[in-house]
């Protein structure tokens, strides 16, 4: 066991503001103990800062909520339903920006809640599997509170912390959240095929978790010298890199090196990651930068929709004004891609719900979020097909959709599109 220079309940007052380390890094041990002493002490208005977040959010229990306000950048699943009840709250933010929130005192954070790695021979820890915005929170924090735990994976790049700046630790070693998917179904493989038919080869990638990258990766087994610049990555990349299709060697910016901001998925990944110096974590102010971002030829940005409308704009953060995720960073990426000699920005989805709704509409939900713009957009990808709208006029971009809309709703949006836009 080691013991830290001081403990939680040295720092952790009323009115206390707290960044808690982001996604498989969360610390679960220090979260536990914070609504521990939060119970005990009965301390009031303490106000919690998060992006995703793979823990227990032990805050969110009914003796406990009392005591917080939850703040989430992004929505994980863990807090969706108190975000719909009122329980917790939204703060709309592009990925890139979040690191200056913090460091310019917009978010002013006194406690930054972090797991790491044990200290190596030279007392320096290491963040693990997210580095993104948590290094920020860390250095802007006016303490920091650390998880030691040694089932952390050693990550190079911008995660590194000595020991020396740690206020208080505790060593508790805990199983990291793991993140299994099933493999891609008959759509999401069709979707993988179509996206697999823009990327050329030497492109850079990037791509966030899902089964969807997941069955893109599936199919560029026979394509050459990829690299990876994106803010997460998960299992999907592994067969690649070990064949040599991902070599990073075509990439302007970090040639030779597989940059991301944090890290999601198996315990197999995670070991490969562990002290891999091909693999870099950095700060996200600095991966989602558009700057950063256009300087690799071929960028090819893929994300994700809930729904998108016949003229491209691009909902991805609510159902309506049930806000469901987050802005993240897709328009950090959609932007740099498209700045990028060769990019190609894609917005990938099925073309329906799970319970039969077109995600291709004519006019998006009453509330609904747009992220990316119509002026942003340029691939669309469902299982019927690619809609390039890049360019095109708002009849050609209606056409386009429609041939991409599921045939059982094609009829629909034809008629309102007429309604709607005087077709």
């Amino acid at each position: 066991m080691i013991s830290g220079k001081g403990k939680l309940e040295d720092y952790l007052t009323s009115s206390s503001k707290i960044f808690i380390h982001t996604a498989a890094s969360s610390p679960q041990f220090l979260i536990d103990q914070m609504c521990h002493l939060a119970c005990e002490k009965d301390l009031n208005d303490l106000k919690l800062y998060q992006l995703h977040t793979d823990c227990k959010a032990t805050y969110l229990e009914p003796n406990c909520i009392k005591h917080f306000e939850i703040n989430n950048l992004f929505i994980g699943a863990n807090v969706r339903k108190a975000v719909w009840e009122g329980k917790a709250n939204f703060i709309p933010s592009f990925l890139s920006e979040v690191p200056d929130l913090f460091r310019n005192g917009i978010i002013p954070l006194d406690l930054a809640l972090i797991s790491v790695s044990p200290p190596d021979k030279h007392g320096y820890c290491s963040l693990g599997l997210s580095v993104d915005a948590s290094r920020a929170a860390m250095e802007s924090a006016k303490y920091v509170v650390a998880q030691i735990n040694p089932s952390l994976p050693r990550v190079h790049g911008d995660g590194f912390i000595h020991i020396s700046k740690i206020d208080a630790f505790v060593e508790h070693d805990q199983p990291i959240h793991e993140t299994i998917l099933p493999e891609p179904n008959e759509v999401e493989r069709k979707i993988g095929e179509y996206i697999a038919s823009l990327i050329e080869d030497g492109s850079t990638l990037q791509m966030g978790i899902g089964t969807i990258p997941n069955a893109v990766l599936n199919q560029l087994g026979n394509h050459k010298n990829l690299g990876i610049h994106t803010e997460m990555f998960s299992d999907g990349v592994l067969p690649l890199i070990e064949s040599g299709v991902i070599n990073n060697s075509q990439k302007v910016l970090n040639p030779g090196l597989t940059i991301s901001g944090f890290i999601i998925g198996s315990r197999k990944l995670y070991d490969f990651v562990d002290d891999n110096p091909s693999i870099h974590l950095l700060d996200i102010a600095y991966v989602n930068n558009v700057s950063n971002i256009k300087q690799n030829p071929k960028q090819v940005s893929i994300n994700s929709a809930i729904e998108v409308d016949i003229t491209g704009q691009v909902c991805a953060d609510s159902i309506g004004t049930k806000f469901y995720s987050g802005v993240g960073g897709q328009m950090d990426f959609i932007r740099g891609a498209s700045l990028s000699k060769g990019g190609k920005p894609i917005i990938a989805l099925p073309s329906t719900t799970s319970r039969g709704e077109s995600k291709i509409v004519s006019m998006l939900k009453r509330g609904a979020g747009v992220v990316t713009t119509r002026a942003h957009v340029r691939f669309i990808v469902t299982e019927y097909g690619i809609a390039d709208l890049y360019g095109k006029t708002i009849k050609e971009r209606i056409i386009a959709m429609i041939n991409i809309a599921h045939p059982d709703h094609r009829e629909q949006i034809q008629k309102e599109a007429y309604t709607y836009y005087h077709l």
